[in-house]
C-alpha cells in the first residue's frame, strides 16, 4: 500500500514538473513571438546589380555634394569679403558649417535608425538646398553665416544616413570594397573644390559655388529615391530622447569652438578659453549621466563599449586626424622649405589624399576575400606609423619627401574601410545608423583636434602667427628654413603617433566574422 502511494505521488510530482515545463515553454514563446521592439523589416525582393549601381552612383553624388562644400568655398572668401566689406568676420564662413555639420552628426545618424532613411536623407538633402539657396541669395555677411549654418546641418546629415544607407544595400563582405569607392569621391572634392571655387569667383559670380548644389541635390534625389522603397528596413520606431541630444550638440559646439578660437582669437589659458572648456566638460558629463538614467537615451552608452566600436572610432579618428592635420599645415612647409607657390603647393597635397584612396581600394577587397582582414590594417597602419618617423628623421628633397608622403598615405587609407566595416558589423542593423553617426561626429571632433594641436605645435616650436598663411605673407617669408624643418619634425612625429596608435587599436578590435550577403551580423541589441 506505501509503495502504491509513493508511486502516485511520484506521478503526481512527475505531471505536476510536466505542466510547469509546458506553462515556462509557452511563457518563453510567447515572448519571442512577441516583438513589438523587432524593426517592422517589410518584405523586399533582393535588389538587382543595375539597381544596386543606381543607389551607390547617387549616393555617391550626395555624398559629393557634402564633401565638396568643405572645399569649395575656400578660394572664394577673398572675393566675398571684398563684396561684402566685411574680412573679420570670413572664417566664420567656414566656420557656421563646420559646427553644424559636427553637431548634428550623431542626431541624423540616430534618427535614421528611429525614423528611416528615406525620411533622413530627404530632411538632409531639402536642408541643404535651402542653405544653398539662401547662401546665394545672402545679402550681407550676417545672413550668409547663419545660411552656411543651414547648410551645414543638412551636409552633417548627409554623411551618416549615407553611409547607413550602404549597410543596408551591400552585405559587410562586400562593403569594403565600395568604401574605396567613396573615399575617391572625397579625393575629387578636395582637389576640385579649390579649382571650382576659384574658376567661379574669377570668372562668374561667387554665388555660383552655392548655386551648383541644387541640380546637383535634386539629381541625386531623383536617382535614390524611386529605388528607396527596395532597400531593406532595418529602423525602429521609439521615443526621441530629445534631451539627450541637445547636450550632445552643445558640448560638441563648445568643444569646436574651443578649438577654433584657442590660439587664435584667444590665448589657450585664457579665462574665456578655460570657461569653455570647463563649459564643455559639464555638458559632456550632464550628458553621460542623462544618458544613464534615460530608458532609451539618445546615444546608449552601451553601444559605445565591447570590443569592436571604441577600437575601430579610435583607429579611424586617428588616421583622418594624421591626414586631416598635415593636410592643412603641409602648404606652409612647402612654400618655406621648398619655395612653392600657394598654386604649386596645392598640387603638392595631391599624393597624399590620392594615394589614401588606394589603400582603401586595396583594404577593401583583401575584405571581400580575406578571413583575417583587419591584417591588412595592421600592416598598412604599422607602414605609416614609420613612414612618419621617417619623415621626422629625415631631410629629403621634395621629390623624395613626395615618395615617402605617399607611403604614408597608402598605409593610412587602409584604416578606413576595416574601421567603418568592422564597426556597423557588429551592431544589430536597427542601430547601425546610431553607430555610424556617432562615428562621424568622433572623427570630426578628432580632426578638429589633430588640426589644432599640429598648428600649436608649430606656433611653439616658430614662435610666430601662422593662423592665417596665404593671407600674410611677410611673417611667412621671414621664418627661416633651418627652424621651419625642426618644427615639421615634430609635427611628422604627432602624425607616427596617430599612426601608432591606429595600429594598437586595430589589433586590440576583436575581428568578427563578416557576413555575407543574405546573412545578418550577429549580434545582440544594446539596451
Amino acid at each position: 500500500m506505501n509503495k502504491l502511494e509513493r508511486q502516485r505521488g511520484q506521478s503526481a510530482d512527475h505531471d505536476t514538473l510536466t505542466d510547469e515545463i509546458s506553462a515556462e515553454i509557452s511563457h518563453i514563446t510567447t515572448e519571442v513571438i512577441d516583438v513589438s521592439d523587432a524593426p517592422p523589416i517589410a518584405p523586399r525582393a533582393p535588389l538587382t546589380q543595375d539597381e544596386v549601381r543606381t543607389i551607390l552612383i547617387s549616393l555617391m553624388l550626395t555624398m559629393f555634394l557634402a564633401a565638396l562644400d568643405q572645399t569649395i568655398v575656400a578660394t572664394a572668401l577673398p572675393t566675398i569679403g571684398r563684396q561684402f566689406g566685411d574680412v573679420s568676420n570670413l572664417s566664420w564662413v567656414i566656420t557656421a558649417y563646420l559646427l553644424a555639420s559636427t553637431a548634428v552628426a550623431p542626431v541624423f545618424g540616430t534618427l535614421s535608425d528611429i525614423y528611416g532613411r528615406r525620411v533622413m536623407i530627404i530632411v538632409a538633402l531639402s536642408l541643404f538646398i535651402a542653405g544653398s539657396i539662401l547662401c546665394a541669395l545672402a545679402p550681407n555677411m550676417p545672413i550668409l553665416i547663419l545660411a552656411r549654418g543651414l547648410q551645414g546641418l543638412g551636409g552633417g546629415g548627409i554623411m551618416p544616413v549615407v553611409q547607413t544607407v550602404i549597410s543596408d544595400v551591400v552585405s559587410p563582405r562586400e562593403r569594403g570594397q565600395y568604401q574605396a569607392y567613396f573615399s575617391g569621391v572625397w579625393v575629387a572634392a578636395g582637389i576640385g573644390g579649390p579649382v571650382i571655387g576659384g574658376v567661379f569667383a574669377e570668372h562668374l559670380h561667387w554665388s555660383m559655388i552655392f548655386w551648383i548644389n541644387v541640380p546637383l541635390a535634386i539629381g541625386a534625389l531623383a536617382l535614390l529615391l524611386p529605388k528607396m522603397g527596395k532597400i531593406p528596413v532595418f529602423h525602429r520606431r521609439r521615443k526621441v530622447d530629445w534631451l539627450g541630444g541637445v547636450l550632445l550638440m552643445a558640448a560638441a559646439v563648445v568643444f569646436m569652438l574651443v578649438l577654433t578660437w584657442g590660439g587664435n582669437r584667444y590665448l589657450w589659458l585664457s579665462p574665456t578659453i578655460i570657461a569653455m572648456i570647463g563649459a564643455s566638460v559639464a555638458l559632456a558629463f550632464s550628458f553621460v549621466w542623462h544618458a544613464r538614467k534615460a530608458d532609451e537615451p539618445f546615444l546608449p552608452l552601451p553601444l559605445m563599449g565591447g570590443t569592436v566600436v571604441p577600437y575601430a572610432m579610435a583607429a579611424g579618428g586617428c588616421a583622418l586626424g594624421a591626414i586631416t592635420g598635415l593636410t592643412v599645415n603641409l602648404p606652409l612647409y612647402y612654400e618655406v622649405v621648398y619655395h612653392l607657390t600657394a598654386s604649386e603647393a596645392g598640387l603638392a597635397l595631391i599624393p597624399l589624399a590620392a594615394i589614401s584612396t588606394c589603400g582603401a581600394a586595396i583594404a577593401g577587397r583583401t575584405m571581400a576575400r580575406a578571413k583575417h582582414y583587419k591584417r591588412v590594417a595592421i600592416i598598412g597602419t604599422s607602414i605609416a606609423a614609420i613612414s612618419g618617423c621617417a619623415l621626422a628623421l629625415t631631410t629629403l628633397p621634395l621629390w623624395g619627401l613626395l615618395v615617402l608622403l605617399s607611403v604614408f598615405a597608402l598605409g593610412l587609407g587602409t584604416t578606413f574601410p576595416v574601421s567603418v566595416v568592422s564597426l556597423q558589423n557588429s551592431v544589430a542593423r536597427p542601430q547601425i545608423g546610431t553607430v555610424t553617426g556617432a562615428m562621424n561626429f568622433f572623427r570630426a571632433l578628432m580632426s578638429s583636434f589633430t588640426v589644432a594641436a599640429f598648428t600649436a605645435i608649430l606656433l611653439m616650436v616658430l614662435g610666430a602667427d601662422i593662423s592665417l598663411v596665404g593671407e600674410h605673407h611677410g611673417p611667412l617669408n621671414s621664418i627661416p628654413v633651418a627652424d621651419m624643418i625642426t618644427a615639421f619634425r615634430y609635427v611628422f612625429g604627432a602624425a607616427a603617433a596617430l599612426m601608432a596608435g591606429a595600429t594598437l587599436c586595430m589589433i586590440l578590435m576583436e575581428e568578427r566574422p563578416l557576413a555575407g550577403p543574405g546573412t545578418p551580423p550577429p549580434v545582440e541589441m544594446a539596451e
